[in-house]
């Protein structure tokens, strides 16, 4: 699953030891050496089906990490991109990884917690990428409003998810013990590491949107492929502010 420099068994555990800040912080330097980064095929995709909504002025990367979604909006954006992170060390990487460009806006970086940003009605587009299991499902509707809070009328969240794995599959096994492993590791040390896969179940998510003030639809990502019964194997969530 590691490229050779990515990060040891012995580095993975430290880390899973820690607060899930300071586990990024820990993890930074070889997170983009891992699968959890968003792989190019999924930001390709999420780009070519955002495009045709712009043209977009300001863009906000919610839990940004090393910055693959705002490299994202970068392509989609006219005027200024930010990501936000809570994580020093992932914003360090960012901020290597992504210098100014000419004829793109050069990215700002905001240390926050994605549950407390520091903005109003700032952003016509908002991206994130992989951070919603490090919410637990009591937490989604306040980060939810606070997105909302964020973005201007007529502004835009948008987020892939992957369809659900087969029950039974070996990929759902995998998940299932992923997570009852987090349980129990929280159960039994502190700080918590809060990292689950089970807990972000697309139609619990479309609800708390809707009552954070959302209007929702789903785009297919039909780049990433179809599942043997026909349907996506990932879609776009597109909730937009009324207004």
């Amino acid at each position: 699953m590691f490229t050779p420099t990515g990060p040891t068994a012995v580095e993975l555990a430290v880390q899973a030891l820690s607060s899930t800040q300071r586990g990024y912080d820990l993890l930074a330097p070889k997170f983009d050496e891992t699968p959890f980064r968003t792989p190019p095929q999924v930001l390709d995709a999420v780009a070519d089906a955002l495009r045709p909504l712009g043209p977009f002025r300001r863009g906000l990367d919610v839990c940004c990490g090393t910055g693959a979604g705002t490299a994202v909006l970068r392509e989609l954006c006219r005027e200024r991109v930010t990501g936000v992170d809570f994580s020093a060390g992932m914003l360090a990487r960012a901020r290597a990884a992504l210098p100014p460009e000419r004829g793109r806006p050069d990215p700002g970086w905001v240390r926050a917690d994605a549950r407390a940003l520091p903005f109003r009605e700032a952003f016509d587009l908002a991206v994130s990428f992989g951070a919603f299991g490090h919410f637990l499902p009591a937490e989604r509707p306040g980060l939810f409003a606070g997105v909302h809070a964020v973005l201007r009328p007529g502004g835009r969240f948008a987020f892939p998810v992957a369809a659900p794995p087969r029950p039974g599959s070996a990929a759902y096994w995998a998940l299932w013990g992923f997570d009852a492993a987090m349980r129990v590791r929280n159960a039994l040390w502190r700080p918590p590491f809060v990292m689950y896969y089970r807990t972000f179940r697309l139609p619990d998510v479309l609800a708390d949107l809707g009552r954070a003030g959302f209007d929702t639809a789903l785009l297919p990502l039909p780049a990433l492929g179809t599942r043997a019964d026909g349907a996506p194997r990932c879609r776009l969530v597109v909730a937009r502010r009324p207004g």
